[in-house]
């Protein structure tokens, strides 16, 4: 069972979110990185793209699939990180620290409402 930290939010489809100020740090949970099995390449917005909540904002492909990442905020982003470039496999070695895959300057924090905590999230992969 993978553990699902108690101070971030989460979407349904598998995102996480740790906000920090007005920035929120977006990346895939470790049940999705355990589901997906070996990041193998990972395609990220521009820094200053537009993000909409539910919206595709990149890709990341492991050796079984390729798998959209959706937008759990609104935003501009701010920060990519581009050591995914190179080091993919951070996705499924640190999911929730060196993992991490964009930090977006929000525009709407109260879309933090719509997300999971923690205890949803456990509920929502165990169904």
């Amino acid at each position: 069972m993978s553990k699902v930290p108690d101070n971030l939010k989460f979407s349904k489809e598998h995102e996480w979110v740790r906000v920090d100020g007005n920035r929120a740090y977006i990346g895939i949970t470790d049940f999705a990185q355990d589901e997906l099995g070996d990041i193998v390449y990972v395609e990220l917005p521009e820094v200053g793209a537009k993000l909409a909540a539910g919206e595709t904002f990149g890709t990341v492909e492991s050796v079984k699939t390729v798998s959209d990442l959706f937008a759990p905020l609104s935003g501009s982003v701010a920060e990519v990180n581009s050591s995914l470039q190179d080091t993919p496999e951070k996705v499924n070695s640190s999911p929730y620290d060196d993992g991490w895959m964009v930090v977006v300057e929000m525009d709407d924090k109260s879309e933090l409402d719509a997300l999971l905590d923690a205890a949803g999230y456990e509920k929502h992969i165990n169904e």
